[in-house]
Order: C-alpha cells, then structure tokens, then sequence
C-alpha cells in the first residue's frame, strides 16, 4: 500500500522560485518604506518687502535663480512671502512672524525690511537685495566679512550717484540745482549725500539733499522747486515716494532721475542703476550656499552685477528736451 504525503499547514511549497520571492518582498518593504518617512522636506525661505504684491521683480529673480540652480519650487523650497504694500511699520511684525514660523532662511528688499529682519532674530541666515549702502546702514560691520546672519546684494547706492549726476547733466545740460530726495530714515542715504555733493562741486552743480518721510512732506518740499531744477531719487525704503516723485515731476515739468529701470516703466524720466530682477537672480547664489551649509558671515556681501540705463523718451518729449544721442547708444532700456 502506498502512503499519500499530507502537506504541512494545507500548503505546498513545491515552487521554490515563489518563495524566495516573497521573501525579496519582504526584505524590500521596510528599507524603502524607511527611505519614503525620511525623505528631506523643502526648504522654507521668508520674503520680507514693502511691495504691493507677492510678484516683486527680486522675488520672480531670486526663484529663477534657485531654479537654474537645482531648487525646484514645491520639492526643494518654499516660500512664505509678506509683503507690507508700502506700510513700513509693519516690518517688524512681519519679520517677527516668520521667524516663528520657523523659515529656514529670510530674503529682504530695501533698508527697512532687512533691518526688521535683523532685529528679529540673530540666529536665521538673512540675504538682502536693494540695500544701498549696507555698512552705511549698519547692516554688515564689513562687506568682505560681514560676520553674522547677514549677507547679500549691495544697490551701490553710494558708488552710483556721480553717475546719476554724470548723466543727468549730459541729458540737461541747463539743469543748475538738483533735489536729492531721500526717504529719511534710511542710515545709507549719509555717505551717499558726502558723494553727490562732492560730484556735484565737480560738475558746478547745486546738489540740495532733502530727507522726507512720505508723499504729504514730499509735497511741502517740492514747492521750492524752480523750472531749471531736477530731481535725484535714489533707491530707499519707501516705494510710496518713488511714485510721488514722478508725478510730482511730471506736473512741475521738471526731470527727474531714478536708481533703476522700474520707475522709468512709470514714467520718470531717466535711471542708472542696478535691476531688481537681476539682483534677486544674483543673491540665489547666496541663498543656496547657504541652503547647502555655508555661512552668511563668510559669504561676502556682493555688488550689484548688472547696471543699466533707462530713458523714458515720451516723457523727454514732454518736458521738452532732445536725448543726446551719447545717451541714446548708451541706453540699455527706452519706455515710450
């Protein structure tokens, strides 16, 4: 009689090929299950400025630049951006908040929002665009070592000037007195003034230096200027005065020059200066160094790479004057 086999617990392992894959599946599931909980999360970059919409043109630079550099938004980095539309005094809490919302690193435009962000916290990497003059400012005791939280793109709002001066003499040439209109709390705006007035003993020109908080004290000022005279707004804090300035120009028919190409697009009549975008491209580089590890006070502050000049020329029309044609091959930029 012959004995029939029962297998063992009703199975059958007659396939040892199945086996070995089941348990190749077994060995799988926990490493790559391990892998997917410990996957990086993004990093979480704050933006702090006065503008008026999430879309300032250093912020849509500062992402491209990120970009071109392996950060994919949404994988690799966040943004939690605050903008104060103008409305300065609400820096501080705006810094404050995103420091407490645990951002990895805050990105700032002008004087008042990287001074906000610096009282805020001395430990979260800080990278500043559009900050004239940051020893000026107080911003970095040093641009080769700046040797805190702090590091960035400098506007060179200090080297700049004469230029401004160079060139809106060259344009209007009858122009005797300049009003250097400047947002008055910013610290940067001193060594500037010491070097538009000595550019201006040079050209034989009267440079009036005048700082103002807003568009009402603007207004008061304004009054004193006389048809020959011209205007010099450089970059500041406020972005309200920039666009008062325009207007005020454009009524009292008299030019007005501008630290970048933006306020041209509005109207004025001529800029020298660096462009938002490219600032912000330009401090991504900063921003993942230190994403990567290094930093900010052994990354040394930089200086503004691209420096253009724009001209309005439908507003040269209206007050009247002929753009020489040394600035016309000079120009990188014309509004019409």
């Amino acid at each position: 009689m012959k004995l029939q086999r029962t297998p063992r617990s009703g199975r059958s392992f007659r396939s040892p090929r199945r086996f070995w894959v089941a348990v190749a599946i077994l060995l799988w599931m926990p490493t790559h299950t391990a892998e997917a909980q410990e996957a990086p999360r993004p990093f979480r970059v704050g933006v702090l400025n006065a503008a008026w919409a999430a879309s300032h043109p250093t912020v849509e630079g500062l992402k491209a630049g990120l970009k071109a550099l392996g950060f994919v938004d949404g994988r690799d980095v966040t943004f939690d951006i605050r903008f104060t539309e103008g409305k300065l005094d609400a820096m501080p809490a705006a810094a404050e908040a995103l420091v407490k919302s645990g951002v990895d690193l805050i990105f700032t435009s002008q004087e008042a929002a990287t001074q906000a962000a610096k009282d805020a916290t001395k430990s979260v990497p800080i990278v500043f665009t559009l900050v004239g003059d940051p020893v000026g400012a107080g911003i970095v005791s040093k641009l080769a070592q700046p040797g805190s939280n702090v590091t960035g793109v400098s506007g060179l709002q200090t080297e700049l000037v004469a230029k401004r001066l160079e060139v809106l003499k060259i344009l209007t040439p009858a122009v005797r007195r300049v009003w250097l209109i400047y947002y008055g709390p910013d610290l940067s705006a001193t060594a500037m003034i010491g070097k538009a007035l000595a550019a201006a003993r040079r050209m034989r020109l009267d440079v009036v230096p005048k700082g103002v908080l807003d568009a009402a004290e603007l207004r008061r000022v304004l009054r004193e200027v006389r048809r020959d005279d011209a205007l010099l707004a450089p970059e500041g804090s406020n972005p309200d005065l920039a666009i008062a300035i325009i207007e005020r120009s454009l009524a009292l028919r008299v030019p007005a020059v501008f630290g970048t190409a933006l306020w041209v697009g509005y109207g004025g009549l001529m800029s020298y200066g660096p462009d938002y975008y490219a600032q912000g491209v330009q401090a991504a580089a900063l921003v993942a160094e230190i994403l990567r590890g290094a930093r900010p006070g052994n990354l040394p502050v930089q200086g503004a790479e691209r420096i253009e000049l724009a001209v309005n020329l439908k507003t040269a029309e209206l007050l009247g004057l002929t753009v020489p044609r040394k600035i016309l091959l000079r120009a990188d930029t014309f509004r019409r």
